[in-house]
């Protein structure tokens, strides 16, 4: 009697220790906060930022590369994706299925679009477009080509042939969210380096240096600037419905003989650096 009593007793205090343990290791993950992801195609506009973050981690999925640390506590994770539109389209979708964040910024250089925009002004991405999306016109052999009678093409506008469908001859304008548009305004006055203004990012895996070409994508899908990433990076984010923005600075302009100036990486990441501050803040004090 005495020996079942004491069994009884040992697994009753075995039991109220597991469920004590499972309680405060549920409460510890409900506490977790979720990460703010910010990208960066290449070593040069993603290193500067994560050197800022405090006890940093290296991870790697596949060729991605993941620098985990905190800035003034809180969990930020620095994505180096790779160039292009399917590096970002994998990392973004690693990243959200690794790490449940809460908001997403794409940032890097461009190419501006927009003859009013010089080196060392920055655009934030009010939208982001793919410029690559396209549908030719119908034409037999030798009747050459004609690129700017190419229409868009919505991959998203159904789930059939977007040859089929006429909903799918449209543009696809992946909006920027509102309150990390509001932080990046917030802190507009900490840059000297240039001017800040919303605009279009257009996005592919093409290097535009045809004058002509680029006007033709200003004039009708109304780019601002162009790069290789940010719209695959949108569109991975809408997917699972996590806030996105791009944040680019003109790192050249063909359009007005602005040349190339590689800084631009570093000025755009200090830029970055303070609207993540700005973002954070108002999300803790919700």
């Amino acid at each position: 009697m005495a020996i079942a009593m004491v069994s009884l007793l040992v697994l009753s205090v075995m039991a109220g220790c597991s469920s004590s343990t499972k309680s405060e290791a549920e409460a510890a993950k409900e506490n977790e906060k979720q990460p703010l992801i910010v990208q960066g195609p290449m070593p040069i506009e993603a290193e500067k930022f994560a050197s800022k973050l405090s006890d940093v981690k290296e991870e790697k999925s596949g060729s991605f590369v993941f620098y985990k640390g905190t800035l003034d506590g809180y969990p930020v994770i620095v994505t180096k994706t790779g160039k292009g539109m399917e590096n970002t389209a994998a990392a973004t979708a690693v990243a959200i299925e690794k790490y449940d964040p809460i908001a997403i910024i794409n940032q890097g250089t461009s190419g501006g679009h927009d003859p009013d925009l010089h080196v060392f002004d920055i655009v934030l991405g009010e939208r982001t477009v793919n410029l690559g999306s396209l549908k030719t016109p119908n034409k037999d052999e030798g009747e050459g080509i004609s690129p700017k009678e190419w229409i868009p093409m919505d991959l998203m506008a159904s789930e059939g042939s977007a040859g089929e469908d006429p909903d799918a001859e449209n543009i696809r304008y992946f909006e920027g969210d509102k309150t990390l548009l509001k932080a990046a305004h917030a802190v507009k006055d900490t840059y000297t380096k240039g001017k800040i203004v919303d605009g279009t990012i257009g996005s592919a895996d093409v290097w535009n240096n045809e004058v002509d070409r680029i006007n033709w994508f200003h004039e009708n899908f109304g780019s601002s600037v162009e790069e290789m990433e940010g719209a695959a990076g949108a569109q991975i984010a809408k997917a699972y419905d996590v806030p996105f923005l791009g944040i680019r600075v003109l790192s050249n302009n063909k359009v007005n003989d602005g040349a190339y100036n590689p800084e631009t990486a570093e000025a755009n990441q200090e830029y970055v650096y303070e609207v993540v501050k700005e973002y954070l803040t108002m999300i803790e004090e919700k």
